[in-house]
């Protein structure tokens, strides 16, 4: 793999450098935000691993800027920062993952493995459509009704995920696990947040309605009768 560490610490960025280099990988690594940025918008990466706390741009805003711009480069979050609130938000940010310092260099490497492990997009699977909505996943656009529908980054991932399941209905459980990488429920709302306003764009501006609540079970999208 080809990995980009932007991190402001020299001391894990030398601890996981060495680690990966001793392990085969390819890797650079950056401590300032801005520059960092640059380096991860210019060269692609397979894997990009991201400090929250960083000089010149934060981790946070990085990803945002990433993810806005298209890039879809698997990320994953590394900071001091653990609670449930830190963790959500900066999945909601775009990140894939999220490791929390200290941690054991074994554990960051299992998951750069499966963050590498995730397959390319087919061909076939990169226009998603459910009625006049038709999602472009290497565009990164939303279009309803001929509309052009901005998403957040989660916003656009729950969609994908509703509508590659399309006419099936998809569990709370799934979507935490498909959009935040949650395998425990973190007792919040998020969910139903992301959903609500999901609805408030998709939804509400047109006479139909496509994402549809299975009352006790989740969420289903289907084309309309």
């Amino acid at each position: 793999m080809k990995v980009l560490v932007i991190e402001d610490d020299q001391e894990t960025a030398d601890y996981i450098r060495r680690g990966l280099v001793e392990r085969g990988h390819v890797v650079d690594c950056i401590g300032d935000g801005r520059k960092g940025l640059l380096m991860a918008s210019a060269d692609p990466y397979d894997v990009l691993v991201i400090d929250r706390m960083l000089p010149g741009i934060d981790g946070l805003s990085i990803v945002k800027t990433l993810r806005g711009a298209g890039t879809t480069t698997p990320i994953l979050f590394l900071t001091t920062l653990g609670g449930v609130d830190d963790r959500v938000e900066g999945l909601n940010a775009g990140g894939d993952d999220y490791l929390v310092k200290p941690f054991a260099f074994s554990e960051l490497m299992a998951r750069l493995d499966a963050l590498g492990r995730r397959p390319p997009l087919k061909e076939e699977d990169t226009v998603l459509v459910a009625g006049d909505l038709r999602m472009d996943l290497l565009a990164r656009s939303v279009t309803r009704a001929g509309e052009t529908i901005e998403l957040q980054p989660r916003e656009f991932k729950l969609l994908e995920v509703l509508l590659r399941n399309k006419g099936r209905v998809v569990t709370r459980t799934m979507l935490l696990e498909q959009v935040w990488d949650f395998h425990f429920d973190p007792k919040t709302s998020v969910v139903e947040t992301l959903i609500s306003r999901l609805r408030t764009k998709l939804d509400k501006p047109f006479a139909t309605e496509l994402i549809h609540t299975v009352r006790g079970v989740g969420y289903t999208v289907h084309d309309p009768s």
